[in-house]
């Protein structure tokens, strides 16, 4: 299935390449760099590139792109999502996942991979039965393996869970403190036209988890309106039938993080805007411009916006932006042309206002079209869905656990038309 995997950094420089059958000379990432010099910026290079005799299926996730190299005709989106399930498993072992923390643990990296893919196929790839085969770095285990040249991190000894029906999780799990938390994390892609109507919103919502539940318990969660909820992901260990005849989620689940689901709200159910901007910008022929942006909360449900960022990306004749800013800083970039607001928390009180002069090049016209405003925000204790769970019972075992929601609301792809 997957032949080899080559991972790439923003120069083009191939620092990484893992290959569980024949070797393939890297010389094949040519026709990467071919569709690479072809998008207009790093997410738009072409996920599937075809070659005379293979296909290169890849993604980009924190300024790395991850290409897979196979050879036969496979369902692409089943690559796409080991994939991405590699850079979270980087992720939950070095707690972040870039090119300089790749190169530092690179025996651990490789060790990952081997376990990850058997002959090609995916095998181990829930992060909790990862780490039973491969122990984390720590500073002791990276002097040893330095001294002595072989690594100690490898356990020779199969996962519990393994050769279980329930391989995600392992058995013999013991906690002092028996904990479940879910967090209901909702992003919202919207674009929003200069009058303010909205021309399209969209909800992408996760259930991240935190399970540290002794034994083998089995946990049912319910909602006040599943039926909002559509097309739903689930990880492995949902029961999909019970899903199906009572919208409920019935499941084992595996020790310590994971995403339970993940559900898409489409454009059909009204998606609640909970931040507006009032904007003027204003070019005058041969002296500059004005700007003029307020930004105020809209159907929260009384809940506080905060971690609220402005970008705003100027045209090339644009030379600088003298601004005031009734609160935080905003900082302007002279090669990129982009203006960053870091507003911080909305206070109803006194609306942020961002306002002043743009200095444009002398003798150049006025530019044809105002910048689309890129917003970022975060509202704590709020799905802009309306999602609410119910209750979360467990059977199996005899113990309370102690057991806690949070729900987030963010901006994914957020942007106003001025």
């Amino acid at each position: 299935m997957i032949h080899s995997l080559f991972v790439i950094n923003n120069t083009g420089d191939v620092f990484m390449e893992k290959h569980w059958k024949s070797v393939i000379n890297k010389s094949i990432c040519d026709y990467f760099f071919e569709a690479q010099g072809k998008a207009s910026c790093p997410e738009d290079v072409c996920p599937v590139i075809n070659t005379p005799h293979h296909y290169l299926i890849n993604i980009y996730r924190n300024s790395l792109y991850f290409v897979a190299v196979v050879t036969t005709e496979v369902p692409p989106l089943f690559v796409l999502e080991f994939l991405h399930r590699i850079c979270d498993t980087f992720e939950d072992y070095f707690n972040e996942c870039n090119e300089s923390i790749l190169k530092e643990h690179y025996v651990i990296v490789y060790e990952i991979l081997d376990e990850m893919l058997d002959n090609g196929f995916p095998l181990a790839v829930e992060s909790n039965v990862l780490k039973e085969l491969i122990k984390p770095p720590n500073f002791l285990r990276t002097i040893t393996d330095t001294v002595t040249g072989k690594s100690t991190g490898v356990s020779g000894i199969l996962p519990t869970g393994q050769l279980s029906n329930i391989p995600w999780r392992r058995t013999g799990v013991k906690y002092a403190n028996n904990e479940a938390y879910f967090d209901i994390i909702e992003e919202i892609d919207a674009i929003i036209d200069k009058s303010g109507t909205t021309v399209t919103a969209e909800t992408q919502g996760y259930i991240d988890c935190l399970i540290k539940l002794s034994g083998m318990p089995d946990l049912t969660l319910t909602f006040v309106n599943a039926r909002l909820l559509d097309d739903v992901s689930f990880h492995p260990c949902v029961r999909f039938k019970r899903w199906e005849n009572e919208k409920i989620l019935s499941f084992v689940p595996p020790d310590g993080h994971f995403r339970l689901m993940s559900y898409h709200i489409g454009a059909q159910n009204m998606v609640a805007i909970p931040v507006y901007l009032r904007h003027t910008i204003n070019y005058r022929e041969g002296s500059g411009g004005r700007f003029d942006v307020t930004v105020g909360p809209k159907q929260t449900m009384g809940k506080t916006v905060e971690n609220v960022v402005l970008e705003v990306p100027f045209p090339k004749t644009v030379l600088n932006v003298t601004l005031t800013a009734s609160q935080g800083k905003y900082s302007f970039d002279p090669v990129s042309k982009m203006m960053t607001w870091d507003v911080g928390k909305i206070d109803t009180a006194k609306l942020p206002n961002i306002r002043g002069n743009i200095t444009i090049q002398t003798g150049s016209p006025i530019p044809e079209s105002n910048p689309v405003i890129n917003v970022q925000f975060t509202i704590s204790q709020m799905a802009v869905s309306g999602i609410k769970v119910n209750r979360l019972d467990m059977y199996g075992e005899k113990y309370k656990p102690f057991k806690g929601v949070k729900y987030i609301t963010r901006a994914g792809k957020f942007q106003v038309r001025t």
